[in-house]
């Protein structure tokens, strides 16, 4: 068990890095918003990312990279943390685009920078927005270009894997990407949901091996589950999804 020592000095630590990784945040926003150019603006993004996480006392270690495809592809990963997004663009290649919900366009200085970087908003409001956002989505990734979905759509103080939607599946299916499944351990530990200040300690980004579409007209579904399954397999979480299967099945 933490001494009360120890606990406040994580504590006043997590607090000073959060806030230099806030000043990094807006020097990498103005910068962002000079630089011309998407893939000098990615790529600036990515170092200041990279430079955040060692403030923030964040070990970062990859496994698999070489698992990505040279052309264009899907990446779809579990959603644990606040962290999870900077993590992703710390490890990943610069020409990713991250699909993001749309409330993150309206944060004052995080949104800016997610704008000037290319990333897709998507409305989970609205029906008619989701499925506004959704062709747009699809029609991104048939041009050829390569994204970053959490498919999970949202993190949950609890530990385990939740249900994925079908949006990432769907551009993959229908654009003939390769998905490509992504674990992300340690995110949660170093800031799940609630928590205001980051603990230090690692984080490990594991790369599996890509799944490609078949010509079945279930491809996107068969995408989902054989991507879940084996994010879950390595994630060593429970599975959210089963679990309130069965809650349910036992309340009928």
């Amino acid at each position: 068990m933490a001494m009360p020592g120890s606990r406040l000095g994580s504590t006043l630590y997590g607090s000073a890095a959060l806030a230099v990784f806030g000043l990094l945040l807006l020097l990498a926003s103005v910068l962002a918003l000079i630089l011309p150019g998407m893939r000098l603006r990615r790529g600036l993004i990515r170092a200041f990312a990279r430079i955040g996480l060692m403030v923030l006392g964040l070990r970062i270690t990859v496994h698999g990279l070489d698992h990505l495809p040279g052309s264009s592809c899907i990446v779809v990963a579990n959603h644990s943390s606040y962290l999870d997004g900077v993590v992703l663009k710390a490890v990943l290649p610069p020409r990713f685009s991250f699909v993001i919900k749309r409330e993150a366009a309206a944060f004052p200085v995080a949104g800016l920078l997610l704008r000037r970087i290319g990333s897709e908003f998507v409305d989970r409001g609205s029906h008619s927005g989701r499925q506004s956002d959704a062709r747009r989505v699809v029609r991104s990734a048939e041009a050829g270009h390569s994204l970053v979905f959490f498919p999970e759509g949202t993190f949950v103080e609890e530990p385990g894997l939740r249900r994925f939607h079908v949006g990432a599946f769907v551009a993959a299916a229908r654009a003939q990407q390769p998905v490509v499944p992504v674990v992300i351990r340690g995110a949660r530990r170093a800031m799940p949901s609630g928590a205001t200040v980051p603990r230090a300690g690692r984080i490990d980004v594991e790369i599996l091996e890509p799944l490609l579409p078949s010509d079945s007209r279930h491809a996107a579904d068969e995408l989902r589950h054989e991507a879940r399954r084996r994010i879950l397999a390595r994630l060593d979480e429970p599975d959210l999804e089963a679990a309130s299967s069965l809650t349910r099945a036992a309340e009928r």
